[in-house]
C-alpha cells in the first residue's frame, strides 16, 4: 500500500511540474512560430513587389496560336444535324 501512494504522489508532483514548466515554455514556442510566420509572409509581400510588371507595358499584338485547332490525335470529327 506504501508503494501505491509513493507512486501517486510521485506521479502528481510530476505533473504539477511538467504543467508549470509547459505555462512557461509553450507561449515562448508558440511566439517563436509566429514571428517565423510573419517573416515568411513579410518576405513574400516583398517578392511580390519587386516583381510586378510596369503599368506601363502594354500588349497591343498577341499572336494566334493553335487554340482553336484540334490536333491531329483526337481523329475525326463530325459535324452534328438534328433529324425531326
Amino acid at each position: 500500500m506504501g508503494r501505491l501512494l509513493d507512486f501517486l504522489l510521485l506521479a502528481i508532483v510530476v505533473l504539477y511540474i511538467i504543467k508549470a514548466i509547459a505555462r512557461f515554455l509553450l507561449p515562448m514556442l508558440f511566439q517563436s512560430v509566429v514571428n517565423k510566420a510573419q517573416q515568411q509572409q513579410n518576405h513574400q509581400q516583398n517578392y511580390r513587389t519587386e516583381t510586378k510588371a510596369d503599368p506601363k507595358v502594354k500588349v497591343d499584338y498577341i499572336p494566334e496560336g493553335q487554340k482553336n485547332k484540334v490536333p491531329d490525335s483526337e481523329g475525326e470529327f463530325i459535324d452534328y444535324e438534328e433529324i425531326k
